[in-house]
């Protein structure tokens, strides 16, 4: 009897360097396939849909991609819209595979669903292979177990570069041979229950998500899938040589490349993170070794600390006090709440901000901290709120970087030392002509710079002049920015 072995994708969308592909280069046949679970796209306990309609969209794009990238190889990717402890056994036993190989995501949701599957397989006698492959650094290379490491980042990341290597990436398969099974059509977001008449952009324009083009403000025109990853890896690195200056241009607000945008690729493993280093060390050999290729290698390592983390801490990092039982008196404040989340705060660096995340699924990590800070630090509203806000929101979103990073700026997480941003200062800094801010908010498109960024200080002639007014215009600041701050300072 032909040797068969199923593959689950998950957070794993790609052929190249992929663990529970790689396992499978000895079988007779490869049944890949992707489940679109339904538990992602229902409604969190905070309120809104875990999966909001731009990651939605760029899900499917990702999906679609491998599909044709293993079609390239000879095989296919079977698609279908379940839980995947209850399609994935059925799958297995139907074509008569001996083990289902996968790669595991350590956080609670997931790995209760891998504790079903792997029970539901034993029970039909396959064999479940787990493999790790999210980071950069492989756990079992670790110098001190994940239950010891230290919960401050800079002690650990000195002791990985003293102490650990980066494992090459893996084997592509040459080709895939896939059992004669039915593909499966890849779900609408119509299908998923996703509405996109929320404000992320509905359009009318005939896409099949029904959620329009992307808007022509954004930073980059994002797009799922193994193949854009890797093209975007290749243009940002080799063909803009944006690397030797990364370190310098990475706070940057506007335009595609002051950052790498690496992450949504990173987020559904469109991109392996080894395969990112190897194309830095590559570049550090033929061109140039710098801060900036170093800082964008540190990037990947804070990445890897977050995970690890919740491989230690696990649910501790969704409660209210964190992994640090931290106690705050957080605030459930629903209009206060609605005023951030729909970038109507009064305070342009912080609005800006989230107006981009509504509109393109994206904010820039600098802008990630600010807006974070405002809500925890500022508002004191319950940050696993914002946390969740983002969770629907974002392209790039993965649990362990954003949860991770929440509890961070809400002080109840790692290196947690009760900082807080101040959004005017990091506003005047990071946005001295007020060019971003502007671009956002085009009610304060002709004020002065200083004027766009506090626009409260202006008098009421001043407001006549320029043609805003504050209240019917662009809002009144939602609270006493300079108190608010001076209380922050203590």
């Amino acid at each position: 009897m032909a040797d068969t072995a199923l593959v689950r994708f998950h957070t794993d969308l790609r052929v190249h360097d992929n663990g529970a592909l790689a396992r499978t280069v000895d079988a007779d046949r490869v049944l890949p396939v992707y489940c679109f679970d339904p538990r992602e796209f229902e409604q969190s306990e905070y309120g809104p849909a875990k999966t909001g309609p731009y990651r939605a969209r760029f899900l499917r794009e990702s999906v679609r991609d491998l599909r044709e990238s293993l079609r390239d190889l000879g095989g296919d990717l079977a698609v279908r819209h379940g839980e995947p402890e209850s399609v994935i056994p059925d799958l297995a036993a139907e074509h008569g595979a001996d083990r289902v190989c996968f790669e595991t995501k350590p956080a609670t949701e997931e790995y209760a669903v891998e504790g079903a599957l792997v029970d539901a397989l034993g029970e039909r006698g396959i064999a479940a292979e787990r493999t790790w492959g999210k980071t950069l650094y492989h756990i079992e290379d670790l110098p001190t177990g994940v239950d010891e490491i230290d919960d401050t980042f800079t002690p650990w990341r000195e002791e990985i570069e003293r102490e650990a290597t980066v494992r090459d990436t893996r084997p592509m398969p040459d080709a895939i041979r896939t059992p004669d099974v039915e593909p499966g059509e890849i779900p609408t977001l119509a299908d998923l229950g996703i509405e996109a008449s929320d404000g992320d952009g509905a359009s009318d324009a005939g896409d099949p998500d029904g959620i329009g083009e992307p808007d022509d403000r954004a930073v980059l025109d994002f797009r799922g899938g193994e193949t854009a990853g890797l093209a975007r890896l290749e243009e940002y690195v080799w063909e803009r040589d944006r690397l030797r200056e990364y370190k310098e241009t990475r706070n940057g607000l506007l335009g595609a490349d002051y950052s790498s945008k690496f992450s949504p690729w990173l987020a559904l493993g469109c991109l392996s993170p080894r395969r990112v280093h190897q194309v830095v060390e590559r570049y550090e050999r033929e061109r140039v070794a710098n801060d900036s290729t170093y800082w964008l290698v540190f990037e990947l390592f804070w990445r890897d600390y977050m995970t690890f983390q919740f491989e230690k801490h696990g649910g501790a990092f969704f409660t209210p006090t964190g992994i640090r039982d931290v106690h705050k008196d957080w605030r459930r404040d629903e209009q206060g709440f609605g005023r951030w989340a729909a970038g109507e705060t009064g305070v342009p660096f912080v609005d800006a901000n989230m107006r981009e995340l509504n509109a393109t699924g994206y904010m820039s990590n600098r802008g990630r901290q600010n807006v974070a800070s405002f809500l925890a630090d500022v508002l004191r509203i319950d940050w696993r709120l914002g946390a969740a806000h983002f969770e629907a929101k974002l392209l790039d979103y993965d649990v362990c970087s954003n949860w991770g990073n929440w509890a961070y700026q809400a002080g109840v997480g790692n290196d947690s030392r009760d900082d807080y941003f101040d959004v005017l200062s990091q506003g005047e800094r990071y946005d001295p002509d007020g060019e971003y801010v502007r671009h956002w908010l085009p009610e304060l498109g002709g004020l002065p710079a200083e004027a766009a960024r506090e626009p409260w200080r202006l008098t009421e002639d001043q407001q006549a002049a320029y043609g805003v007014v504050l209240g019917e215009d662009y809002p009144e600041p939602m609270v006493d920015v300079e108190r608010a701050y001076g209380r922050l300072r203590g």
